[in-house]
């Protein structure tokens, strides 16, 4: 592997990360231009098992959206629809968002993630109420749910400050916001691709009041679509710098782009070898996010695999309600029984450990 390296221009890269030295953004873009992909994602594995060895982390979970009606025109979006009454638009009742817990009661379920669109006409009693229905079927469950951009959408819907808005939802039983609504940084892309929703300072800025207030996050990158390689690497950089002052965020999240009903249908979806380069390089420019995870839905299941010897350590979960990528013409399944995660895992050669929200191991009574 050193001669590899060296043949591949990364040898000085590889003694940037045995000194514990970090990486910058020239590093990154050589990263994803260098030819030798197994060279990028041995060092990606390295780092990985430094940090957590064999382990792959995963959790029983259920993904809820309970209503696609959302205001922004995102490119890249198969799933929203801009105004109730729409083709294929829904919201959900607080009954029926209740019953997909209710209906799993026989499930140890652990965490509930729920994704929005943004809808112009719900009252913010709607998102509270939601929230405290859970929390009154189950106590215990963590709620992980609404983006940095839906609470964005509803401080300046409803005439508040996204702190105020963070603490009433804290308030009704918020433990945790999920990553998605990041899409790529850099304002070239994020103007052409969701130019009326959330910027980029506003998104960080979220994250930041949300650990200061004690909430841990995720941040994710949409990638495969127009970025270029710098530009992934300076969003891995800005996700970085906020960790380095935070230290808020559990998990990095590569989202691949796909391509199906939507307005960027013109562009083919990324490869398989580029999302294990995007895992393997996240994992060695965010070097303070103790996880990277491969999100299956998004990469495919045989891929999301792979990633688990290019930096990624977590597959997410068994998710059970996915809509967005689905939408967007994913063919994985929507959702896996913990059997079938931990199966996919043994068979990758790794070691499956059931997590909770907070990377806490579950342990399950015999």
């Amino acid at each position: 592997m050193l001669s590899r390296l060296r043949s591949s221009g990364l040898a000085d890269i590889a003694e940037k990360l045995d000194r514990g030295a970090r990486l910058g953004l020239e590093d990154g873009r050589r990263l994803f231009d260098s030819p030798d992909l197994l060279a990028v994602g041995w060092l990606a594995n390295r780092e990985r098992e430094k940090r957590h060895g064999p382990r792959t982390f995963y959790n029983y979970n259920i993904r809820l959206e309970a209503t696609n009606v959302c205001v922004a025109s995102c490119l890249f979006c198969s799933f929203a629809r801009l105004k109730p009454g729409d083709t294929d638009a829904y919201t959900m009742t607080l009954e029926q968002v209740w019953d997909k817990l209710r209906q799993r009661a026989h499930q140890p379920l652990t965490e509930i993630h729920v994704v929005n669109g943004l809808h112009p006409d719900l009252p913010f009693d709607y998102y509270t109420e939601m929230l405290r229905g859970f929390k009154r079927i189950r106590p215990d469950i963590h709620l992980k749910c609404f983006t940095a951009v839906e609470i964005a959408f509803f401080a300046d819907l409803y005439g508040m400050t996204d702190e105020q808005v963070l603490r009433e939802l804290m308030a009704a039983g918020l433990d945790s916001l999920p990553g998605g609504g990041a899409e790529i940084f850099a304002e070239r892309v994020r103007r052409k691709i969701a130019h009326d929703k959330c910027g980029t300072e506003r998104y960080l800025e979220i994250h930041r009041t949300a650990h200061r207030l004690g909430m841990r996050t995720n941040v994710t990158m949409l990638y495969g679509h127009i970025e270029t390689s710098e530009e992934r690497v300076d969003h891995m950089l800005r996700a970085r710098a906020l960790q380095d002052e935070t230290g808020g965020f559990q998990a990095f999240i590569p989202l691949a782009f796909h391509p199906d009903n939507n307005q960027m249908r013109q562009l083919p979806a990324p490869s398989a070898a580029d999302t294990l380069r995007v895992h393997a390089v996240a994992r060695l420019m965010c070097d303070n996010i103790d996880h990277v995870k491969a999100f299956w839905i998004a990469t495919g299941v045989e891929v999301a695999q792979t990633c688990l010897w290019f930096g990624a350590d977590d597959l997410d979960g068994t998710v059970q309600e996915e809509k967005i990528y689905h939408m967007a013409g994913s063919r994985t399944p929507t959702s896996m029984s913990t059997r079938e995660i931990e199966r996919l895992i043994r068979a990758a050669g790794r070691e499956p450990v059931e997590r909770d929200t907070l990377y806490r191991v579950v342990e399950h009574a015999l």
